[in-house]
């Protein structure tokens, strides 16, 4: 492998050909990507794993890429335009093929993965499993760039995490009978510890600069509203609502303490909940014609997971005009959708940023 120090190349992948950029040098304002996750951020990891959880098949990617990538979306992912803020490359899947430089950074996250090893368990990369990865990057690092410089590279490096709606989702879409056993509240606490337990883990790698997102409404995608029995009127499947506000209030919190007990320990939280009530209210200040349907999918608000007709259901409906709805498929929104919540996230004001903007975390 070329040394980090000398000569840098970053493949970036289009549709018709890959692209080679080519750097000598890390520059001293260089700041990297380090992405965490599940689906919200997966760039194509589940691609090169053997899971149904897959994105790799038309007409994901019609618009952008027009082709099939991985990217539980149209196009884009909120992951990859923070990537275009921040003057990046598109940040490639850890299990691509071929040799990896890592000066962009690099991204883990799995498509159907929660912070709990049990959720899909076999069929995803878990959170943990994440983690062992991102060690395993920054043991090469070290090995490339020696102990101090590896750990200001790490230091001032940006760490985008999203994971837990995996969690959440899956026992009210399975025979789960994980709520005879464990309050609504133990449940969330769960999930908060491992998720927590990975940022400490990250930390102590060197991160300090950490990204985030709550939930929104849950129960609102497509995907949940499908599920309450004759729904007609565009309800929302409120159980899930209740966990995602008992994560928020309980995550809000936990970060909070970090920010007390870890040394430089920074987050950026962007309050995807504030965004969707403000959506729900009027779509078409937000540019959306339909928010409550999925442009792709079968059955009520298109809520069945059948898009592309590789999960068992072949049959399904695709819109003509992605940009008219938030929601693309059953539970994923649109590339608009992602390009509007990573704006937020990017230089959105403080009460839906929260204490730092991801701006903020990337200028020297």
């Amino acid at each position: 492998m070329a040394s980090l120090r000398l000569f840098l190349c970053f493949f970036l992948f289009t549709a018709s050909s890959v692209n080679i950029v080519c750097s000598r040098s890390l520059q001293k304002d260089h700041i990297a990507l380090f992405i965490f996750g599940d689906s919200v951020y997966d760039p194509g990891n589940n691609n090169y794993i053997d899971t149904t959880a897959r994105a790799n098949y038309y007409p994901y990617g019609e618009t952008f890429f027009k082709y099939p990538t991985g990217r539980f979306s149209d196009g884009r992912l909120t992951s990859d335009f923070i990537a275009e803020y921040a003057n990046l490359p598109l940040i490639p899947p850890y299990l691509q093929p071929g040799n990896h430089e890592f000066t962009a950074g690099v991204n883990f996250a799995s498509a159907g993965a929660g912070a709990l090893s049990e959720t899909n368990q076999g069929f995803v990369i878990d959170l943990k499993t994440q983690l062992s990865y991102f060690k395993k990057v920054a043991k090469q690092l070290r090995q490339e760039l020696g102990d101090a410089e590896a750990m200001a590279f790490l230091s001032k490096a940006v760490y985008l995490i999203n994971v837990g709606s995996n969690d959440y989702v899956l026992p009210f879409t399975t025979n789960s009978t994980v709520f005879q056993y464990f309050s609504k509240q133990q449940y969330v606490g769960m999930v908060i510890g491992n998720l927590t337990e990975t940022i400490k883990e990250i930390h102590k790698e060197g991160g300090r600069k950490f990204g985030f997102r709550n939930f929104g409404s849950m129960g609102c995608i497509p995907l949940l509203k499908a599920l309450v029995p004759g729904n007609t009127t565009g309800s929302c499947f409120e159980q899930a609502n209740e966990l995602a506000k008992l994560h928020n209030a309980a995550f809000t919190k936990a970060l909070e303490e970090m920010e007390i007990k870890l040394v430089q320990f920074k987050y950026s939280m962007h309050h995807l909940n504030i965004y969707l009530s403000e959506l729900t209210k009027n779509p078409r200040r937000f540019g959306f014609k339909e928010v409550n349907k999925a442009c792709c999918g079968s059955g009520p608000y298109r809520g069945i997971s059948s898009c592309g007709g590789r999960r068992g259901v072949t049959e399904y409906e695709l819109c003509s005009d992605p940009t008219q709805y938030f929601y693309f498929d059953s539970s994923h929104v649109s590339e608009k959708a992602n390009r509007q919540i990573a704006q937020l996230m990017w230089s959105g004001p403080p009460n839906i940023t929260g204490p730092y903007n991801l701006k903020a975390f990337f200028q020297p």
